[in-house]
């Protein structure tokens, strides 16, 4: 079989240079373009020298379609906007989607399943093996440990980061509230200021920080009385990220379309 040729989305950002990288260094798999904003300073760029490598002649474009037709897939971190109309271009073209944007809406969310019914698209909150790993586990604690237990998510990130909390720290929820077997939306609390009362029992409460340059920390706390049990995941590089995507992008090649994550691609689902 030829080489995956994919097209790393925002190349100009933190995890787009990373991938470039990633790509560079997996057999099988070859840059086919990289694409940015309009009017973004990295245009007309080689995105090799703009990922630290020696030039690789892959300039940085704005116009997605023309590489798209030769590519075989996209790598999408990028913001909800842009990476919903990837996912129709993907859907519109065949292309493999691999999408670790994170923030996005409801409404989003409905538009990337409906584009899965044309194509293979795998979407997670987080590509790394481990944190992944960790969301089985707190699955698992949630349902054993009981109400008596109160279920806490701390994330850090760092100060670039735009959405709280981070796609990880709401896996780890959704996780955590199926094994409970109640629905998040419902049961989480976010954001307490000033006089907020009792906590809640049953529900699953969020804090985020922001600051320097924090790939990724995230604590999944599970307190009852006089003991607390703590489930806890650190991040030291970006490139944990690119390689779970660039693992996603080749487990999708040649899937029947559909809408998979990484417990798909890790054999990791129930």
């Amino acid at each position: 079989m030829s080489d995956m040729r994919l097209i790393v989305a925002g190349a100009g950002g933190r995890m787009g240079r990373t991938l470039i990288r990633a790509i560079s260094e997996t057999p099988g798999l070859e840059l086919g373009a990289a694409t940015e904003r309009e009017g973004s300073p990295f245009l007309g760029q080689d995105s090799g020298v703009l990922a630290g490598l020696p030039p690789n002649r892959v300039n940085v474009v704005s116009e997605v379609r023309p590489g798209a037709m030769a590519a075989d897939g996209i790598i999408d971190f990028t913001v909800p906007a842009a990476t919903v109309k990837l996912a129709e271009l993907a859907a519109e073209t065949h292309l493999i989607h691999i999408i670790g944007t994170t923030g996005m809406s409801a409404e989003d969310d409905a538009r990337v399943a409906g584009a899965a019914k044309k194509t293979a698209i795998v979407k997670s909150g987080n590509m790394s093996l481990g944190v992944n790993l960790l969301g089985v586990l707190t699955k698992k604690v949630a349902q054993a440990l009981g109400e008596e237990f109160d279920i806490e998510i701390f994330e850090m990130h760092h100060n670039k980061k735009i959405d709280a909390p981070s796609g990880t720290a709401l896996l780890f929820g959704e996780a955590a509230a199926a094994g409970r077997g109640i629905d998040l939306a419902t049961h989480s609390e976010r954001g307490r200021d000033g006089h907020t009362g009792a906590r809640k029992p049953g529900s699953i409460g969020f804090a985020s920080l922001r600051g320097g340059t924090v790939a990724g920390e995230h604590h999944v706390i599970f307190a009852g009385a006089d003991e607390r049990v703590e489930l806890v995941h650190k991040a030291n590089d970006r490139m944990i990220f690119a390689r779970g995507a660039l693992k996603a992008a080749l487990w999708a090649r040649g899937r029947a379309p559909g809408l998979y994550s990484m417990l798909d691609v890790l054999g990791l689902r129930d």
